[in-house]
């Protein structure tokens, strides 16, 4: 009896081992927590792991986040989406500290046939982005609310100086478009690399064409370079940027060289001045109570508010998915895809997300609202 007993026990024991190895989704994050881009990977990292605290479990099955670090480096970007996908077995990937890193990323997605949440812009065009969505405002609608301001102040013309990569590419094509039409002239179009020390000489070039304004396409810690250079030059016109900047190193770097710079910005970061009939106030504040609790300390920045609206995202793609398959299957992944691209009205801390097939940005003009820095704070411009 003691014998049948110990068996019986140890059968169960298998078992429950079996059931809870079953109940298990695994997810997989790649980001930059070292490298010129680690001023963006690590929040991004921070606010996925606020997302796993807010919904640890999907429909009785735990969530399991694997990370990578990718040194900022899109080579070991795909080395890593490989790893992931073919040894750790995820069926979803988040990812990553850039644009030129999620592109690489999302060919791998592609090609192996497992979701991706960009969490930072990209544009995939064609049958090749079939397998991700991007939880960010893209391009178009930052720049789209940039030159409506400047149109509203009587600017002409606008200097240009951005990131010599995607990112720098999706900011001038998103500028030239909606400038056209408003009536405004893009007189300058200055690159220069994320490594780079110095801009001096495209900031020279920039003063010497007199633009009436001047818009910056860069992110993070580098993204500073330029507005100390035309401050240093003695540019005294408007400065614009995007939602790329909204990070303490930013300011930190740039220091009174930001000071009055104007963008669009996620509702998250100024949710206290949103009135209460904002349905995005309510996430907002949440994900900042949530983040707290998890690293011990406020949020301060936007990507950490993208990273969390893409676990977002992906807990709501995934509740719908648990009814057609299970966790670890392909049938899994394709159903996860299929509910990811069809999201409707799901309300995020940074917007609020409408997804529907080849269309692969799902946020609209309720994500974003018009700031200025001003000592060292950004304040809502009524």
């Amino acid at each position: 009896m003691r014998l049948r007993h110990g068996l019986f026990t140890l059968l169960v024991g298998s078992c429950l081992a079996a059931s809870t190895a079953v109940a298990e989704i695994k997810i997989g994050l790649i980001t930059s927590l070292s490298g010129p881009i680690a001023s963006i990977g690590v929040p991004y990292s921070k606010g996925t792991a606020a997302g796993v605290k807010y919904i640890p479990e999907i429909g009785g099955h735990k969530v399991t986040l694997i990370e990578l670090d990718d040194a900022s480096d899109p080579s070991a970007s795909t080395r890593n989406a490989r790893k992931l996908i073919l040894e750790d077995k995820v069926d979803l990937i988040l990812c990553c500290g850039g644009s030129p890193l999620t592109l690489a990323v999302s060919g791998v997605s592609y090609e192996l046939k497992v979701p991706l949440i960009a969490i930072a812009p990209i544009a995939v065009p064609g049958e090749r982005g079939d397998w991700h969505i991007v939880a960010p405002i893209s391009a178009d609608r930052m720049l789209a609310a940039d030159v409506e301001h400047m149109k509203k102040r009587g600017i002409k013309t606008v200097g240009y100086i951005g990131y010599s990569d995607a990112w720098g590419d999706l900011v001038y094509n998103g500028l030239t478009k909606a400038a056209k039409p408003a009536g405004i002239a893009v007189i300058t179009n200055e690159r220069y690399a994320r490594a780079d020390t110095s801009v001096t000489a495209q900031a020279l070039k920039i003063v010497a064409a007199r633009p009436d304004a001047v818009l910056t396409g860069g992110s993070g810690t580098p993204g500073a370079l330029p507005h100390i250079a035309l401050a240093e030059r003695g540019f005294k016109g408007p400065v614009y940027s995007t939602i790329a900047v909204v990070n303490p190193d930013f300011i930190r770097v740039a220091g009174p060289a930001a000071e009055g710079i104007i963008l669009p910005i996620s509702p998250v970061m100024v949710a206290e001045q949103l009135p209460d009939s904002n349905p995005i106030k309510k996430v907002a504040l949440a994900f900042r109570d949530v983040y707290a609790k998890t690293h011990g300390a406020p949020t301060n920045d936007v990507f950490s508010a993208y990273a969390f609206d893409g676990y977002l995202l992906f807990a709501n793609a995934a509740k719908k998915a648990l009814e057609t398959a299970k966790p670890g299957t392909l049938e899994f992944r394709a159903a996860l895809r299929d509910a990811m691209i069809r999201t409707s009205e799901l309300v995020g801390s940074s917007g609020i997300y409408n997804y529907k097939p080849g269309n692969r940005y799902g946020l609209d003009e309720r994500a974003q609202v018009m700031v200025k820095l001003e000592k060292g704070k950004w304040v809502l411009l009524q």
